[in-house]
């Protein structure tokens, strides 16, 4: 038996997530049964476990990092922002509420909180060895720290080995490490047992007098220095990599597929596969030209429908998406676009804004009534007429019906019938995941190209990718250390 381990940020995007699923594919390599937790995560990507409940992506892609099925005690509390006020709140996988930043803050509700949190912890404990855990932002902000659920007052109930990971690409790596550490209380400090440094750049030889001054600063080890790598994919948490990503059209040669950047997109991780197909230059914008330029354009899902198709025809998005849709271009909505593709978008009860009703793009014949009651189940489909089994899941608010005839881009293994196709470049789906299928692709592509890719097995190629990252740790970390400090 280990005892569990936490990874803790300086910051918030210093790589927490992706060190945390590193070490979940390290200790299944090495014989033990991990799973990873987080107490409290805040983000617009997430997933619906096999039982039906939702958690933070990137808890269910440390999951398939450590080879175990994600489950909600992973994540058991969920923020989903919904405005730059506001959050709707997810505990133990279902939606509780939404509540601005203060009503979220206050410490009566963070008590219950935390208990769900330590509960949702020790249950995941008693199954699994080690229960690798994440931290959230910064562990040293002070006027936050007595109603912290999810950095060091969980580490010290997990008892969990705690390293501290800091940026070094950020600059002020010194500063971070060493004012981070001096603004802990000696009983937290003491549940650190060392500093790794992350995206480094260069021979990192060159910073061995940098690891002894920090150690000689703060009395911690630096147990390693993880270079900045681009090579290695994995699925991202946080919207604000979306500034590293392609944001422009590219090669001629390859199918120009524009995503369209809205406030409050959810789950861009919808089109991570379809990025790597070679025939695709996938890219993210807000410019109105770049829609009428390119071959397909496809509308996200959004955690505010309503406010976020308002923004789309103030900004002038939405009548380019209607002018490259009568052009001939490709147009396609996944949840919350979908929905922003029909006629109507209708909130009566303030589920998500405080606008009870805007009209839709009027490119597919559907009306959505979103309503409080969520959908968040795991599917399989089969794709129009498609041969062979896809899979995907949803996550949505809101009920779509067809003003008429029914024309479905998918049918549910039990008969349901999901979206709608006017026509084979301009449908709409509820189906998070749709694209991670070869078979939806290729239908996607093929008015736009002759060429046949391999197929790219996605889910394999992501098994590869954990097994990279892992041996990068590996060859950058002082693993002996760690196993140390986990058997003491």
């Amino acid at each position: 038996m280990l005892r569990p381990i936490m990874f803790v940020g300086t910051a918030s995007d210093v790589g927490k997530s992706i060190i945390t699923a590193g070490f979940c594919r390290i200790f299944l390599q090495d014989g033990y049964h991990p799973a990873p937790f987080k107490a409290q995560n805040m983000s617009l990507n997430s997933y619906a476990t096999p039982e039906g409940l939702e958690i933070g992506r990137a808890q269910a892609m440390q999951a398939d990092a450590a080879g175990v099925p994600c489950h909600v005690d992973m994540n058991p509390v969920l923020l989903k922002p919904t405005s730059d006020q506001a959050s709707q709140v997810v505990l133990n996988g279902k939606p509780i509420g939404t509540q601005s930043a203060y009503e979220y803050f206050r410490a009566n509700d963070r008590l219950a909180l935390f208990e769900a949190a330590t509960q949702a912890f020790d249950r995941l404990a008693a199954r699994y060895a080690p229960v690798v855990l994440e931290g959230a932002g910064s562990i040293s902000e002070l006027n936050l720290k007595k109603r912290d659920i999810t950095n060091l007052r969980m580490a010290r109930h997990a008892g969990a080995a705690t390293y501290l990971i800091a940026d070094i690409d950020k600059g002020g790596v010194f500063g971070s490490v060493y004012g981070t550490l001096a603004l802990l209380e000696p009983e937290e400090k003491a549940c650190i047992k060392g500093i790794i440094i992350n995206k480094f750049r260069g021979d990192a030889r060159l910073f061995d007098d940098g690891r002894q001054q920090l150690q000689d600063l703060t009395g911690v080890p630096v147990v390693g220095v993880l270079p900045y790598f681009r090579d290695i994919f994995l699925e991202e948490e946080d919207s604000v990599t979306l500034a590293r990503k392609q944001s422009a059209p590219g090669a001629a040669d390859r199918v120009q597929v524009a995503v369209v950047l809205l406030g409050r997109m959810s789950n861009f991780t919808d089109f991570d596969a379809l990025a790597h197909d070679a025939r695709v230059h996938l890219f993210y914008t807000h410019n109105p030209a770049d829609l009428l330029s390119t071959d397909i354009i496809i509308l996200p899902g959004s955690k505010n429908t309503i406010d976020d198709l308002i923004a789309l025809k103030n900004n002038g998005l939405a009548a380019a998406i209607v002018q490259a849709q009568r052009a001939g271009k490709t147009v396609v909505g996944i949840c919350g676009g979908y929905q922003m593709l029909g006629r109507s978008v209708e909130d009566p009860d303030g589920v998500e804004s405080q606008v009870a009703a805007t009209a839709g793009l009027g490119l597919l014949p559907v009306r959505t009534v979103l309503q409080g009651e969520k959908t968040t189940q795991q599917r399989q489909f089969t794709f129009l007429d498609a041969p062979g089994t896809c899979q995907g899941y949803e996550i949505h608010m809101g009920q779509t019906t067809a003003e008429g005839p029914a024309q479905p881009v998918a049918t549910l293994a039990d008969g349901t019938p999901d979206g709608y196709a006017v026509s084979p470049r301009c449908w709409g789906t509820y189906l998070h995941g749709i694209l991670d299928n070869a078979a939806v692709i290729d239908y996607l592509l093929a008015p736009y190209t002759t060429q046949l890719a391999a197929p790219l097995d996605f889910p394999a190629f992501k098994q590869q990718q954990f097994d990279r990252l892992a041996a990068l740790i590996r060859a950058n970390v002082d693993m002996a250390q760690i196993y140390a400090a986990l058997q003491s």
